[in-house]
């Protein structure tokens, strides 16, 4: 039985069944998630962790899909905040392991790279490898957005770090895999529903 079949006649539907909230743009550690985690779901992207959270509580998405704590960084700011703010009982969790990839515009070498772009929970995965590869972090919004950004940018000296499916995305080639400085990177997600509020 689907949820719209289970709603009486006459009475509209709580919640937007099939629509899971997400922070980031396609492509990100969180979308990938949605995407293996949820694949009867259409997954919807917004720009922050409030706005996903928000989309799950107003109905607009029935579910939402939030990274709470990661294994080398420890919580996920603000996101976890958020998440225990709402005293709301997880519908489901899951720790998803984490590999993230240097990718820039074709043609450029890692002896070009000056700056990697990233979410600030990616690059605190990978400090000391940047630091020895002489690549200076910059803080993103996303892990994805960043890919974008410097695809758009076209500038060989920008890099950003995401997850592997971020260069097919935004046609980027992969100069490096497995920057995070511990092999055993995972990080915990948490799928809120209205339902169990």
């Amino acid at each position: 039985m689907t949820h719209a079949d289970s709603v009486p006649q006459g009475k509209a539907p709580p919640l937007n069944p099939g629509r899971v909230a997400y922070q980031g743009a396609p492509g990100a550690f969180s979308h990938e998630a949605c995407l293996n985690l949820r694949p009867w779901d259409a997954p919807i992207g917004f720009p922050t962790f409030q706005d996903a959270i928000q989309a799950m509580l107003s109905g607009d998405c029935g579910c939402a899909l939030i990274p709470v704590e990661n294994t080398i960084i420890g919580r996920v700011e603000p996101a976890a905040s958020l998440v225990e703010a709402l005293d709301m009982e997880p519908a489901a969790e899951v720790w998803r392991p984490i590999r993230l990839v240097l990718m820039a515009p074709p043609g450029a070498r890692l002896s070009d790279i000056r700056t990697a772009e990233s979410h600030p929970a990616a690059l605190g995965q990978c400090v000391h490898t940047l630091k020895a590869m002489g690549i200076a972090p910059v803080e993103a919004f996303d892990t994805a957005g960043a890919a974008q950004a410097v695809a758009e940018a076209g500038d060989r000296t920008r890099a950003a770090i995401a997850p592997r499916g971020a260069a097919d995305a935004y046609g980027l080639s992969i100069l490096s895999n497995d920057l995070q400085d511990s092999a055993d990177n995972r990080t915990r997600f948490v799928l809120l529903s209205a339902q169990t509020a």
